[in-house]
């Protein structure tokens, strides 16, 4: 079996999940920011859209360097609407699926480093950083988005089960 058969259907899952909270997010609320520390709504869900993005180089190469020395460091793109973010995300996710799909296991187990300024910050095999860094890191910003979402007195979806706001 592929490592890659796996993944997909928590890949299905997780991404269905997470669209569901993305597509709650109005327009008028891309601002909004629970403290001063925090990231604004709007950068928040276009950080885990990113994600994805970060899944496809993650497959793609065996490194990346967000601020090599001499080039210009990674800049996340912006979403100005919801509408503009769930394009983001829909292509993203697609691009991600396919890639993941296609992956064979001696490549899901090759190493990869993340880099900053040409230092490894770490280097694990890719599926490891599929799992951690990406879904998790994926999952995680989504229960944030979730409290921005009930602090915001907006309807939270059920995720894994019901919310007090809708059933399963």
């Amino acid at each position: 079996m592929k490592i890659s058969d796996a993944l997909l259907p928590e890949f299905d899952q997780e991404m269905a999940n997470t669209r569901k909270c993305l597509a709650r997010i109005p327009d008028d609320k891309f601002s909004y920011k629970p403290h001063p520390k925090s990231f604004d709504m709007g950068a928040l869900a276009v950080h885990i859209a990113t994600m994805l993005d970060w899944g496809v180089v993650t497959l793609q190469s065996d490194s990346f360097d967000y601020a090599p020395v001499g080039g210009q460091p990674y800049v996340a793109p912006v979403a100005k609407n919801n509408a503009e973010l769930l394009a983001m995300f829909d292509k993203a996710s697609a691009q991600f699926r396919a890639g993941l799909a296609a992956m064979e296991n001696e490549a899901m187990m090759k190493p990869w480093s993340l880099q900053a300024g040409g230092k490894t910050m770490f280097t694990m095999p890719k599926v490891a950083v599929l799992r951690g860094m990406i879904f998790n890191h994926i999952v995680h910003h989504r229960g944030q988005l979730s409290v921005y979402l009930r602090m915001c007195d907006i309807p939270v979806p059920a995720i894994y089960g019901p919310s007090a706001d809708e059933a399963s």
